[in-house]
């Protein structure tokens, strides 16, 4: 299990320095002065402001001085400095990742809760026509874009519960607890409805294999009951592929929750990350980017574990 650890460290430091390396390149190839973007499209800067701020940015030194200061900095604790706040570009992501991880949390949550029971149902009634409707309707969940849902979302809550406060600030937990969770419902949903599409047919194809193994038919001569032979012993083997791709889509749900904090208005980090590619702040852009990276590796990494809890035959093997 140590090396297995040390593996996933090592791999999480080569993940973060290549998303590293593409991150900077990438945001340096957008067309136009950066420094003059940052003081204003309408030219209102003099020349001299911007020669200052591109001398203050480190703009004028070749790229791989600018990378290589820039991981020198990473490596001291320094992240930067926002353009616009003035503050380290850490400050500014701490206040709004509580949001996107809560969100996400909770996203991934329901889609546990949700697919698992509705997958191995599906695999219950499999060729039934309960079967075909739920595969019907787990396949219009995977294909609806998450923008497109969160807007139907909104306008539907508006006209059932007109009250249901669907957009703006979110009052803290500690404050009004009722309040916070109706404020986050909607997101939620919108953000955990896809997963659940996805991960419940993969439970239900998961299922079908096990249920077509030796052991499955053995506990069926031995008398027991289809309910039994489904649910006590086909689904534990089920949840193997079920942990494997929960690691993926736990890393979407992070990522993906940028578009939904845009629809409803959610200040976390991914209307912070918008605004700053907006604003062209390299900083926090930067940042930014290489904290989602480094959630999402860990994420499955935690995953990865998880799976050799589940198989003891992956945990012997590695």
């Amino acid at each position: 299990m140590r090396g297995l650890i040390f593996k996933r460290l090592l791999d999480l430091a080569g993940v973060l320095l290549g998303v590293s390396i593409l991150v900077f390149l990438m945001i340096r190839l957008i067309p136009g002065d950066a420094a003059q973007v940052m003081l204003g499209a309408s030219g209102d800067a003099s020349e001299e402001q911007v020669q200052q701020l591109r001398l203050k940015l480190g703009l004028n030194d070749p790229v791989p001085v600018q990378y290589l200061r820039w991981i020198g900095n990473m490596a001291q604790g320094d992240f930067g400095v926002s353009i616009w706040t003035g503050k380290p570009v850490m400050d500014d992501i701490a206040q709004r990742i509580g949001v996107t991880a809560e969100l996400t949390f909770l996203s991934l949550l329901l889609a546990v809760v949700f697919s698992i029971p509705a997958g191995a149902l599906m695999a219950y009634f499999r060729g039934s026509v309960s079967d075909v409707l739920m595969r019907i309707i787990t396949i219009t969940g995977v294909t609806m874009p998450a923008f497109w849902l969160g807007a139907l979302l909104i306008f539907g809550w508006a006209i059932w519960f007109p009250n249901w406060q669907t957009l703006g600030s979110i009052p803290p937990f500690s404050e009004d607890p009722w309040s916070h969770l109706q404020r986050m419902f909607l997101p939620t949903l919108t953000c955990a409805l896809p997963v659940i599409a996805s991960l419940a047919r993969i439970m239900r194809s998961a299922m079908i294999d096990a249920l077509g193994q030796d052991y499955i038919r053995t506990a069926r001569s031995k008398g027991l009951d289809e309910w039994t032979v489904t649910f006590k012993h086909a689904l534990r083997n089920s949840l193997i592929p079920f942990v494997t791709a929960l690691g993926i889509m736990a890393g979407y749900l992070f990522s993906g929750a940028i578009v939904v904090e845009q629809v409803y208005a959610i200040p976390g980090l991914g209307r912070l990350m918008l605004g700053a590619i907006a604003d062209r702040n390299y900083p926090l852009i930067q940042t930014s980017i290489l904290v989602v990276t480094c959630a999402f590796v860990v994420i499955n990494a935690v995953i990865d574990l998880l799976y050799r809890v589940i198989d003891k035959r992956a945990g012997a093997a590695s």
